[in-house]
């Protein structure tokens, strides 16, 4: 009997632990991660998307209205500085200068004419002044009159080179009446737009009133980030500090980006925070390969950072400075640390946790709390 109630009793305290097993909570694969050192850095990024921008980019129009003659490029041409782009028709304004050179002609043969009578008139006024004074053979009036005829020629000639000097004004006048109908590159460049065609009549933009320009030219070897900054966040920036660049189109950090200028105002548009624009030029090759003016992109300010300090994910960091940590018995308990530098990915603990202690990433998956049961997720 005795044998049978032994039996019957470890039967009972099998299925009581059985039984008791199967009420805990089983427990909750979560991703864990292992307190260790490595470099933190503090950050500013930018608040809304930035734009990647040529360093040059000119909306070019002719000075002057008219009917497109003349399209010496097409889209995607590499273009040199003072190479023409577009001509108006100017046909009568050429025609001006041709005028104007053959006046010059004009002029110069009539001065040198003019020039050669006063010389002459100036030689015969000497002789007869000099007879004069050697033996009065002719009279006073008759040296006069030699004399102020030879003034009067002289004063001709000058007069016909004085209207060289102005018909040479009238044909720069002419010459820059025919340039304000040419499109010259102002620097060397990409042709992107452009936006009209022979025939077409173009005319420069209204005071006010912004028109798609006849050519979009721009030097793409020179690309920048620009990008608006909390105006909180900003004070923190210089110039000449290191930040990186990420692009939507593209999957690896730039990061020989410099900040090369700080908007010196405010922006404040309706409706929206108050920023500063900063702007990031790419200064590596490599970083500037395949980017495109018109990019999205977003920049990270580097203020400063530590190489060698106690770091955790920002994921794992709950509200008030607090994370999970996972002891020995696979219990969670909840732990508040202090924090240095922070940045989107990583903050630096200065206190509260040790390099080795296992903290939960998913807070916030679903049970995953203080007091739960878990385990880590392979």
């Amino acid at each position: 009997m005795r044998k049978r109630y032994l039996i019957l009793a470890v039967i009972l305290v099998g299925l009581a632990a059985g039984y008791f097993y199967k009420k805990q909570p089983k427990p909750i694969e979560v991703e864990v991660y292992t307190v260790e050192k490595g470099e933190v850095k503090s950050t500013v990024s930018n608040t809304r998307v930035g734009t990647v921008k040529a360093c040059r980019r000119a909306f070019l129009a002719p000075a002057t209205g008219g009917q497109v003659a003349k399209l010496h490029v097409k889209e995607g041409d590499q273009v040199k500085q003072n190479q023409l782009l577009l001509e108006v028709w100017n046909d009568d304004l050429k025609d001006q200068v041709k005028l104007q050179e053959a006046q010059i002609k004009a002029n110069k043969a009539t001065a040198e004419q003019a020039c050669q009578l006063g010389a002459n008139a100036d030689r015969e006024a000497y002789r007869i002044s000099k007879l004069f004074k050697n033996n009065h053979i002719v009279s006073e009036e008759a040296v006069d009159s030699k004399v102020s005829a030879a003034k009067s020629k002289q004063a001709g000639c000058n007069a016909a080179r004085e209207n060289i000097t102005v018909s040479e004004r009238s044909l720069e006048a002419a010459q820059a009446a025919v340039e304000r109908t040419l499109l010259i590159a102002p620097f060397d460049g990409t042709v992107a737009e452009i936006n009209a065609e022979l025939g077409e009549y173009v005319t420069p933009s209204p005071p006010g009133i912004p028109t798609l320009p006849a050519i979009d030219l721009m030097d793409v070897s020179c690309l920048y980030v620009s990008a608006p900054i909390d105006e909180v966040d900003a004070p923190q920036i210089k110039t000449g500090m290191t930040a990186c660049v990420s692009l939507d189109a593209f999957a690896e950090k730039r990061c020989s980006g410099t900040v090369s200028r700080i908007a010196p105002y405010v922006l404040e548009k309706e409706k929206q925070a108050r920023t500063v624009e900063v702007e990031v030029k790419l200064t590596d090759p490599k970083d500037l390969k395949e980017l495109l003016p018109g990019y999205s992109a977003d920049i990270e300010v580097l203020l400063t950072s530590k190489p060698r300090a106690i770091q955790i994910p920002a994921e794992a960091v709950m509200e008030n400075n607090r994370v999970l940590l996972i002891k020995k018995d696979s219990l969670l308990e909840e732990r508040t640390f202090k924090p240095g530098l922070t940045n989107w990915n990583t903050v630096e603990v200065l206190s509260g946790l040790a390099v080795g202690d296992k903290i939960v990433k998913s807070v916030g998956q679903d049970g995953v709390a203080a007091g739960a049961t878990v385990k880590e997720k392979q």
